[in-house]
């Protein structure tokens, strides 16, 4: 036993690697499990916080509320398990990850699918786990941006998904291309990617390519055998579990492939000089650093800073304060923010309002504002002079003709309180930016399930720019006119209409409910003509026609093999409706969110595993899902999913069929919470359709919504 992890199951700890040295043991983990206590050591400085200038929200459906900083994390151990030192952090949810042939180190995290159609969405990406790597993730609406300069981008954004499995094709008998790529292992769309990496600076490029799909194929490992066969397996959630395996035919050469010429190699070793100095006190570290802040790789600046981080900030503040070159004084004050006392705030500000913010090229303005936001979230909200003097350096550059530094600038000058800010920002608010995600577009061409949920929302897509527009004005109380607060409340009309994740819709929901509270009686009177109208009632449910039995698995089985072909789709749709599907599932974009997506379950399960799913629904429940049992001080038993968990006082969902029934428990009148080992999904929602009616379902399940598919003809 190496330590005893308290996760959250699907976003709990998950795997192993041993390191290049042939002793280290690197372990990932899911942002649902608090790093090792017993840290010995940490290439990050410790004190990691949320760092948002502005207040975030939660995520609308309650999913990580609660959840903080450090997010997910990987951290090394050794053969004993004694001694903790946590290596990177930032991650949602990173499964596995794997070491190229240089012993650098590789992660595959996971998206928010519930935040798609807003700007904090993250596709899943590749990372390079640089020493103190910090990726950002924060909850709900507080992911860091990519750009921020306290954090490192990703390699490659693959696209929605579910990550899992990660392996380098080293020793495989493949043509030396593919022996140098990483393979990529999405879960939820049965696709392994190839991603080809070259080296750039001190990190690396990456170029992805499909490498294996099928439909199904809910792929969950892979690994290089002795044999130099790739072999993979699929499964999970109940699925039936197989074994492949990958082999090269062909007449390119499969000798080991040699370490090709590499110009770029200088760069890393001079980051991997810097890193030697994380987590540990070094005179040498000074010396070593300052004159790499202002490097022109990000990787290197980062690594110095974190080299500085780490060093008493007395040795090293005032002679980054004082560089003559603006981006090493820039990133000299990240680390100052960080580290210093608030008694240092004064002479950090007039460091950064130094620097002749127009003269700047785009990289270094983000960072500078990046710097602001730090300094006045770590240190405390500046006097009023220097808030003055802050306006004045920026207010003249906002707007301008880059999207990321008018998000910024919005940013920092709703948290100044900006007396022009709101009529700016509304005037851009007027604007349509054109910001659909292109990588979503080739996903779409890439495999038709992802067609429902993606393809409205690229046909009707929000206008990222713009909710972010909303979000940051939100924060302003005072500074409106009527007019302004009816050209921003009517915004929402239209916003309600575009189409998103399972968040969407309450994230805009959320951002106007809090504008509306800074609203005075007199206004709201005035702009009750923009206010919306409660929303519909949801139909009638259909009916089944019936007559129903008690459905057995063999038998469903038996029934659907050979007999989905010319169905009904209508009925199929209606019986979708009668069974009460959408209460708790989304499909094809619509519906709830209490339960998994159901859009997609032809690219993962068998006609096996569905009717399974269907008729034995706690026979498998993803931990994103699964129910609590509440015991209450008194003997009381609750049954609900907790979506929220504030300092042990729960937020639950008691209704599967309603999750807006919420209800809140204190900490004080809880005395148990465990796994419930039934799934909140009822027994016998088929039970009331005949054999056309299930089959009808079954098969506008499998054809993911489609009234074209093959099923159907």
């Amino acid at each position: 036993k190496l330590a005893a992890f308290a996760g959250g199951g699907e976003h709990g700890p998950h795997a192993l690697r041993l390191g290049p040295d042939g002793e280290s043991i690197y372990v990932i983990a899911g942002n649902h499990t608090n790093p090792p206590e017993n840290l010995s050591g940490s290439l990050l400085p410790r004190n990691w916080g949320e760092d948002l200038l502005l207040p975030r929200q939660w995520d609308a459906r309650g999913h990580a509320r609660g959840r903080l900083a450090p997010g997910g994390w990987i951290a090394r151990t050794d053969r004993d398990g004694k001694n903790w030192e946590l290596v990177s952090a930032g991650y949602r949810n990173a499964y596995d990850m794997d070491f190229n042939a240089e012993g650098e180190l590789f992660a595959y995290d996971a998206d928010m699918e519930w935040d798609m159609g807003t700007p904090w969405y993250r596709p899943t990406r590749l990372v390079h786990v640089t020493s103190g790597s910090e990726f950002g993730w924060r909850s709900g609406t507080g992911k860091w941006p990519t750009y921020y300069a306290d954090s490192l981008p990703a390699l490659v954004d693959v696209g929605p998904g579910s990550p899992v499995g990660v392996a380098f094709g080293t020793g495989a008998r493949f043509p030396a291309r593919y022996q140098r790529a990483v393979y990529l292992l999405d879960w939820t769309f049965g696709t392994m990617y190839a991603v080809h990496l070259t080296p750039h600076g001190a990190s690396y490029r990456g170029f992805k390519e499909e490498f294996v799909s099928r439909a199904p194929l809910p792929l969950t490992d892979a690994e290089v055998g002795p044999d130099g066969a790739l072999y993979f397996t699929i499964g999970g959630r109940g699925a039936q579990s197989e074994l492949f395996r990958v082999t090269y035919v062909g007449p390119a050469p499969t000798d080991p492939a040699s370490g090709a010429h590499d110009r770029q190699a200088a760069a890393r070793r001079l980051r991997r000089g810097l890193e030697a100095y994380h987590g540990r006190v070094d005179p040498a570290a000074v010396v070593a650093a300052l004159p790499q802040l202002g490097h022109a790789d990000r990787h290197i600046r980062y690594a110095a800073r974190l080299a500085l981080e780490a060093q008493p900030v007395g040795q090293w503040q005032t002679q980054v304060l004082e560089l003559s070159d603006p981006r090493g004084r820039i990133h000299g004050a990240l680390g100052v923010a960080r580290q210093a006392s608030a008694e240092q705030r004064g002479a950090l500000l007039d460091a950064l309002l130094q620097i002749e913010f127009a003269a700047l090229p785009k990289v270094d303005k983000l960072a500078l504002l990046r710097a602001y936001a730090l300094t006045c979230v770590r240190l405390g909200r500046p006097i009023a002079a220097r808030v003055r003097q802050m306006r004045s350096q920026l207010e003249g550059a906002f707007p301008c003709a880059d999207g990321s530094l008018n998000r910024e600038l919005c940013r920092v000058l709703v948290y100044l309180d900006s007396p022009t800010v709101i009529a700016k920002t509304l005037q851009l608010m007027k604007q349509e930016h054109t910001d659909a995600p292109v990588d979503l577009v080739q996903l779409l061409a890439r495999n038709r399930g992802y067609g429902g949920t993606i393809q409205r929302m690229l046909e009707n897509h929000p206008d990222l720019q713009n909710i972010h527009y909303a979000l940051m004005l939100r924060n302003m109380r005072f500074g409106w006119t009527l007019d302004q607060r009816r050209d921003y409340f009517s915004w929402f009309n239209q916003a309600f209409q575009k189409s998103g994740g399972a968040s969407y819709q309450g994230f805009i929901q959320n951002i106007r409910k809090e504008a509306l509270a800074t609203v005075s009686a007199a206004e709201k009177e005035a702009l009750a003509s923009t206010v919306l109208a409660p929303p519909p009632k949801l139909a009638e449910l259909p009916q089944p026609q019936g007559p129903g039995k008690k459905w057995e698995l063999a038998e469903l089985v038996d029934l659907a093999r050979g007999r989905l072909a010319a169905r009904n789709f209508e009925n199929g749709k209606k019986m979708y409706a009668a069974a009460q599907c959408g209460s708790c599932h989304r499909f094809h974009g619509r519906g709830g969110a209490t339960g998994p997506d159901l859009t997609n379950v032809a690219g993962r399960f068998s006609l096996r595993d569905l009717s399974e799913a269907l008729l034995v629904p706690s026979k498998a429940v993803s931990d994103q899902y699964r129910a609590s049992l509440i015991v209450t001080a008194d003997g009381k038993v609750v049954t609900g999913r907790i979506i929220g968990n504030q300092e042990g006082d729960l937020t639950v969902i008691t209704d599967p069929f309603d999750a807006n029934k919420v209800i809140r428990m204190a900490r004080d009148e809880i005395d148990e919470v465990r796994p419930s080992p039934t799934s909140l999904m009822p027994v016998g929602l088929l039970d009331k359709l005949n054999q056309d009616e299930v089959l009808d379902l079954i098969a506008y399940l499998l054809s993911r919504g489609n009234p074209s598919d093959p099923l159907f003809r």
